[in-house]
């Protein structure tokens, strides 16, 4: 059975040291497991019995697309009206417990490994209906329409409905769970899985135009980041501005595998938030 890390209750001791893994540079930003406590999380309006671990947000000069949560619903909990703002896109990630999705009227249970696409507009709620505490990463995006492809369509399915596709000339040590086609133009960003087993690497400095969020699923690896390796585990969370040189390798025993969120598929705007000048 698939198991995914996620947030824990309780504070370190008073006795436990500082020196721990976070940074936050102009590049990118390392928030490890350790920090995300209980106080740091926020209480959502229109949401109950629900609190959120924001770890990405638009900040300009840095990461402008997208914000990411981690979220736990308690029994009972959730929100009729999720999205407060219109206009935006967003990805559902169950990673623990029950969550029941109503999207556009149709009523969709969603089991860790869960995964729900809802595109702007597109009228929705979400529920525990368990007996037990349900996680789960929510994804928004401000949507940007491509002339000629239409809104995209919701998407409702599991990680275990889908076969990794290795990469080319890895023999399936490097492999990525895609939900949504990279040809459909419909959509501005994916949501993926990239899985390494043992000894699997990133071979190359990856340097693009696109942003990412990187949740650490399961083991561990050594990632560099910019010009600086970092060990990362399961319950870390890398953020990339564009154009953030990345590179790892599998370091554990096990897979290593992680949440990725990028931003695709449509022209750099010249003018408005990310470019340059005055929107007109």
């Amino acid at each position: 059975m698939t198991t995914y890390a996620a947030p824990r209750d309780g504070l370190p001791p008073q006795t436990a040291l500082h020196t721990g893994r976070a940074i936050f540079t102009t590049a990118y930003a390392v928030i490890p497991r350790g920090v995300m406590t209980d106080i740091v999380t926020s209480s959502l309006p229109g949401w109950a019995r629900t609190r959120a671990w924001i770890i990405a947000r638009p900040m300009s000069g840095f990461s402008e697309t997208f914000s990411q949560y981690i979220v736990e619903v308690e029994p009972g909990g959730g929100s009729d009206t999720p999205e407060p703002d219109a206009g935006v896109e967003g990805v559902v990630f169950v990673t623990e417990g029950r969550l029941r999705l109503t999207l556009d009227g149709a009523a969709h249970d969603l089991a860790p490994g869960g995964y729900a696409f809802v595109p702007p507009g597109m009228a929705w709620a979400l529920h525990n209906a368990g007996d037990k505490p349900a996680r789960f990463h929510w994804i928004r995006k401000l949507y940007e329409p491509a002339p000629g492809w239409p809104v995209p369509a919701p998407i409702v399915t599991n990680e275990q409905d889908h076969t990794p596709a290795s990469m080319p000339g890895t023999k399936g040590v490097w492999a990525t769970t895609r939900f949504v086609s990279n040809d459909n133009l419909s959509h501005d960003m994916q949501v993926n899985i990239v899985t390494f087993q043992p000894g699997g690497s990133i071979p190359f400095e990856e340097t693009h135009v696109m942003e990412h969020g990187l949740y650490v699923l399961e083991g561990k690896a050594v990632y560099k980041l910019n010009s600086d390796w970092v060990e990362v585990e399961a319950g870390d969370f890398m953020w990339l501005r564009a154009f953030c040189p990345q590179a790892c390798y599998a370091a554990g025993p096990g897979p290593f595998r992680y949440l990725l969120y990028k931003d695709m598929n449509r022209h750099a705007r010249l003018r408005g938030p990310g470019g340059f000048g005055a929107a007109r």
